[in-house]
This record gives C-alpha cells, structure tokens and sequence, in this order.
C-alpha cells in the first residue's frame, strides 16, 4: 500500500459517505443538503440528522448552519469527519474515533457460505432485520418494513445490499456504494446469534467480489478492524464520529 494512496483515503470515504447517504435520503424522501463542506440528510424522528463532513476546514457560515440542523433535528444527530479536524462538541455530542482503512485492488476468494446481490423486497427487509439487529438500533424498533432501507434504495446508482445465509436464515448484510471509481462497504451488520461462524467474513467476501478491480474504503469497528485487516485492508487515517445517542 502506498503512502499516496493511503493519504486519499479520507478524502475518498468523505465522498463516498456523501454519495451513500445521499442515496438515502432520497430513497427515504428526507432532505439532502449540499454544501461545499458538508453534505446533510435531514430525517425524521426515528431517522434524525446525519452530517458528511467534506474537507478539514467549514467555514463559519457551515458550521453556523450545521448548528441550526442540529437545534431543529426531531431525532438523533450523527456526524462524520473522516478528517478529524472539525470541532462540535459544542452541540452537545459525543466523539470517539475509528480508523478509515483501504483496500487496494486484488483477487477476492469465494465465501464459505451463501452470499447473493438483493433484488427482491422480502431479501431487503431481512437484510434490514439483520442490520438493525447486529447494531442495535433501537431508534428503528419497533420494526417497520421498507423503513432503513427502501426498494428506492436499490434503484439508486452504485448501490447494492448484499446479504449472507446460514442455517436458511439470513445471517447478515451490508450495504456497498461505488462513486467516482471508488468503492465502500457500509452496515457490515451480523446478528448476535450468528457471531463467531463466519457470517462477516463471507457478507464481505461476497461483496467485495464485484469490487475486485477497485479500491475500496470502509470506517472500522474496534471488533470489525481484525477481520478488514485480514481482508487486505490498512488502516489509513482517524475519523472522528459525533453522535447525540
């Protein structure tokens, strides 16, 4: 891996989380907001607010206007900084950091068990159960179908949602984005009673196949950072996450 291309990294996961959440946003129908230096979502109650944050320094009228969406939110406030060189702690929010990783192009060896490319509604509600289940996101309970992830969302350009069976039940699921020649893996979710058979190591391969040819960036869990580093990729830089959970 190259230092040149390790130092893109951030740059590369700023714009693919943009065109990611951007994609679902419109497939909810919530508000997309554009601005040179951050890209908004503004959701509902259960949804609430997700901030993109697009280069290492807003300007103060962003950062003004970044306040004012938080103030209004009706639910949570997420932001991400794959820089970690914007300060809001000011909103009241907590921060921790995780690692933006790449991986550069490269063979992709086949998983263990059954992985397929979602196309059909009843294959993205389990693949929302799953998500919903491995990151206990309770803002989404009680479960509503279509809710996380709309069929809009698979209409979307450079989206796809992949999910992984074992036992005849899907076992996990993830999101991968594909924007100006980069690839991004998001909501790598197994639930708690599929942990530890290999369930997220097969989603990934899975996903990762159609991405081959391409780099590809993700923002790792502490207990995610193993299997990515096993996976081929390297840790690039921190990126720092705000939350008002």
């Amino acid at each position: 891996m190259n230092a040149a291309g390790l130092a893109e990294a951030p740059l590369r996961q700023a714009r693919n989380s943009a065109a990611f959440w951007a994609a679902t946003g419109r497939a909810r129908g919530h508000d997309v907001i554009r601005r040179a230096g951050f890209l908004a979502v503004a959701g509902d109650e259960r949804a609430g607010l997700r901030i993109l944050l697009q280069q290492p320094g807003l300007a103060a009228d962003e950062l003004a206007e970044i306040a004012e969406l938080a103030h209004r939110a009706p639910g949570p406030v997420d932001a991400e900084d794959p820089f970690s060189a914007t300060e809001l702690s000011h909103l009241g929010l907590r921060s921790w950091q995780m690692p933006v990783m790449l991986r550069p192009p490269g063979p992709v060896a086949r998983p263990a068990v059954d992985v397929i490319r979602v196309r059909h509604e009843e294959d993205l509600h389990a693949a929302e159960r799953a998500v919903i289940a491995g990151f206990e996101l309770t803002r989404f309970e009680p479960y509503r179908g279509g809710e996380m992830f709309p069929m809009a969302l698979l209409e979307e350009p450079g989206v796809d949602v992949f999910v992984a069976r074992l036992d005849g039940e899907v076992a996990g699921a993830c999101v991968t984005v594909v924007d100006n020649g980069f690839g991004s893996h998001y909501w790598v979710g197994t639930p708690s009673k599929f942990r530890s058979r290999g369930v997220g190591r097969a989603v990934m391969l899975g996903s990762l196949a159609p991405l081959a040819a391409l780099p590809v960036t993700l923002t790792a869990s502490r207990l995610g950072k193993p299997l990515y580093e096993s996976l081929g990729f390297t840790s690039a830089a921190p990126s720092t996450w705000w939350s008002s959970r």
